[in-house]
């Protein structure tokens, strides 16, 4: 395995002729042979918006393969890879990055697309350059967080839309005092993801490239003042602590029990599935802030698109993931017939999101708003073992409910876990 990150793939001598074509307003140039691409990825109906760049591009011609997504399209990659037949482009979640990358399975291709970086929020980008002056993939979709709540129910019990995170602390006990029957939120046990993303609200730093070394900060200041909050909360029983995407979750929201939800901007999908009585009964507001003016919010969620390392047509292939991730046509095509919501500036206040989401057609602004909350979404680098983390996390935060022990420690047992399973796998930590 290799220690170091920053090393920079050796660029193309036909990407030169290609640069001019990168950014957002140009239509790609064509080589002067036919090239067949191969693209992995798990969008629904992408053939859709494939057989538009296809019908316009004779010689960069794209066939896009369905795959499942996590760690099983990563080990698939990574299998491929060291047989020497990796597709030319593959949808990489943002925490997948740092593992391919260090497995040398993904190209730098800053030559080729940096010229796509003011599409993106800077927060967005960073997750892409994993801090460096590299750049591994082309963003795509993106899950700012944000604060859903139940109209209905805040008006019923007199609850005031929180503005910081003091202000949700104390709407929890108020719902508790008025309604023993009802939570305003819960804290999860099993969505690790989730947990980031409010940690990288709150500034949080958990890797971070040093030269050729990592250093490592799970359980540093900014996510032990998240732990300790919700750990507070859920000891004092002003939240529930049951995991999200349960039976018992589903019925829960649907009924009334819990009537707040930090989410990301995708959870309209996931309230029409699980709570379809509540249909119109729900608003979406700016996350609380750990200081009354503060504007950021976390990240839950998204993906990007990369070009392979061994791929024999880098130049060609980053053409086509620019286009993807900026062309409008592209992603209207990526909203309407793939329920993303896209990471480019340009597409989220673009036409395909002007109508609210069905179920939140009581918001007309639904998207203005999410919109302008995107745009403050925290910078985060993800680690090379991001599924050890993540695995550390689910087991020492519900130890942590069950035992009733303080939720820092839990951070404590992550930390310790990466580093370790860091070192062990060859990595410099410092």
């Amino acid at each position: 395995m290799r220690i170091g990150i920053l090393r920079t793939a050796m660029a193309l001598a036909a990407s030169v002729a290609l640069l001019a074509a990168c950014d957002s307003g140009s239509e790609p140039s064509q080589p002067a042979q036919k090239v067949n691409l191969t693209f992995w990825t798990w969008v629904p109906n992408i053939d859709a918006v494939v057989a538009r760049w296809n019908a316009a591009n004779p010689n960069i011609q794209v066939t896009a393969s369905n795959q499942a997504q996590g760690d099983e399209l990563v080990t698939k990659l990574l299998t491929a890879d060291q047989a020497g037949n990796p597709p030319d482009l593959v949808q990489a979640e943002y925490q997948a990055l740092p593992t391919l990358v260090s497995k040398d399975a993904l190209a730098d291709i800053s030559a080729e697309v940096s010229a796509a970086k003011s599409d993106f929020a800077d927060g967005v980008w960073q997750t892409v350059t994993l801090g460096t002056p590299a750049v591994y993939a082309v963003p795509q979709d993106v899950g700012p967080m944000m604060l859903y709540y139940r109209e209905d129910e805040f008006t019923r019990l007199g609850l005031s839309v929180p503005k910081t995170w003091d202000e949700f602390a104390q709407a929890a006990r108020t719902v508790r005092q008025k309604s023993r029957k009802q939570f305003l939120t819960t804290f999860s046990s099993n969505d690790p993801g989730w947990f980031v993303g409010l940690a990288q609200q709150a500034g949080a730093k958990w890797w971070g490239i040093n030269g050729d070394a990592w250093s490592v900060s799970v359980n540093d200041a900014a996510t032990k003042k998240v732990a300790d909050y919700w750990g507070g909360l859920v000891s004092e029983g002003a939240v529930d602590d049951q995991p999200m995407y349960t039976p018992e979750w589903n019925k829960a929201l649907n009924d009334g029990t819990l009537i707040a939800w930090p989410s990301a901007v995708w959870a309209p999908g996931v309230l029409s599935g699980n709570a379809a009585d509540t249909k119109g009964k729900w608003k979406m507001a700016p996350m609380p802030q750990w200081t009354a003016g503060e504007n950021s919010t976390g990240s839950w969620g998204g993906s990007s698109t990369a070009v392979t390392a061994k791929s024999k047509n880098k130049a060609a292939a980053a053409q086509f993931a620019v286009w993807l991730n900026t062309n409008a046509e592209a992603t209207t095509l990526l909203v309407q017939q793939g329920g993303l919501y896209p990471a480019s500036k340009s597409a989220q206040t673009g036409p395909a999101l002007q109508k609210a989401p069905d179920f939140f057609s009581n918001q007309a602004d639904f998207y203005t708003t999410a919109g302008a909350i995107a745009t403050t979404a925290a910078g985060f680098t993800f680690g090379p073992n991001v599924n050890v983390t993540y695995s550390s996390y689910k087991d020492a935060f519900a130890k942590a409910i069950t035992a009733k022990t303080p939720f820092a420690s839990a951070l404590d047992t992550m930390q310790q876990a990466t580093v370790d399973d860091m070192k062990k796998n060859g990595f410099t930590v410092t």
